[in-house]
């Protein structure tokens, strides 16, 4: 077992945002359309504890969706 294994990240990945007032969320029923700010070809975002470390695309085979990195983001020096 790894020393590493133990340790807890959050692991967010970000498809696009929207701002929304919460009475149209209160409005909503199962199956609403919530419109994002980016369009199909826009990278999807890979945060790892609030720090973005990565750029990648949603891919969707039957019913599974899985993310394909396609950029590290490297840290400045």
């Amino acid at each position: 077992m790894s020393v590493l294994e133990g340790i807890p990240i959050d692991l967010s990945i970000v498809l696009g945002s929207t701002h929304v007032p919460i009475r149209q969320v209160l409005k909503m029923s199962r199956g609403a359309m919530i419109p994002l700010d980016c369009g199909h070809d826009d990278p999807t975002l890979v945060y790892v504890n609030d720090e973005l470390v990565a750029q990648g695309r949603i891919l969707v085979e039957n019913e599974r969706m899985s993310l394909e990195i396609t950029e590290i983001i490297r840290k400045a020096p």
